[in-house]
């Protein structure tokens, strides 16, 4: 019944891939994908580790609802990342101290909230990565509708089960099943470029000229 469906994952991107992306910076990774997918800037993480890297279980739910959080919980496998699309609404609280303790006894990578969390005490001296888009203290419902491993969009993002989703202090970015491979050695060379220019900086010898070079092209005069 379409609002009300639990389907499996058909294709998990692979472990090796999962472990390499942890050494690339988001922000690196978001620039090779022409910096065009974002989860939005309310979307920050609120847990002491923010560092995340694992396959999304998807959960579409009614804002202010949890019960499909609760289930993809039960499905979910060691290292995925439980990934919920709420609407993003702030009313109600979709985890807490309770959920997030289970998942991580479980062995899940983290959460990915587009809505509000809370026990944030808690969540924010915890070693399991959660990203959310919001705090409040008011509890959720447990009544349903809601959708396991459907696409889902967070502020246009959009995220497929399976698909690979990397996170650190600048945010959280989906890195779609096909193209995780391509964009791990994209990603790669943009973190090698910038050591590169880190260290022209330390010795003095950046190369600026390409600031004048644009406003030339640009039609600036002095």
């Amino acid at each position: 019944m379409l609002g009300l469906r639990i389907l499996p994952i058909t294709r998990r991107v692979d472990a090796s891939l999962i472990e390499a992306f942890r050494s690339v910076p988001v922000a690196n990774v978001s620039d090779c994908m022409t910096r065009m997918t974002a989860a939005g800037a309310r979307l920050r993480p609120f847990s002491r580790e923010t560092r995340l890297a694992g396959p999304a279980i998807t959960v579409k739910t009614r804002p202010g609802d949890n019960l499909m959080i609760h289930k993809a919980l039960e499905i979910a496998q060691p290292g995925d990342v439980i990934v919920v699309d709420g609407g993003g609404d702030l009313s109600n609280a979709l985890i807490g101290e309770l959920m997030t303790t289970y998942a991580q006894k479980r062995g899940l990578a983290g959460f990915v909230i587009n809505g509000a969390i809370r026990d944030l005490d808690v969540i924010g001296a915890g070693a399991l990565p959660v990203f959310a888009a919001g705090i409040t203290h008011r509890g959720p419902y447990k009544d349903g509708p809601g959708e396991i491993n459907v696409p889902v969009a967070i502020d246009g993002m959009v995220i497929h089960p399976g698909d690979l989703i990397v996170g650190d202090a600048d945010g959280v970015l989906c890195v779609p099943f096909d193209d995780a491979a391509a964009l791990l050695e994209a990603g790669r060379k943009k973190t090698q470029a910038e050591q590169v220019t880190l260290q022209q900086i330390a010795a003095g010898q950046l190369d600026t000229a390409w600031i004048d070079q644009t406003l030339a092209r640009i039609g600036f005069k002095a």
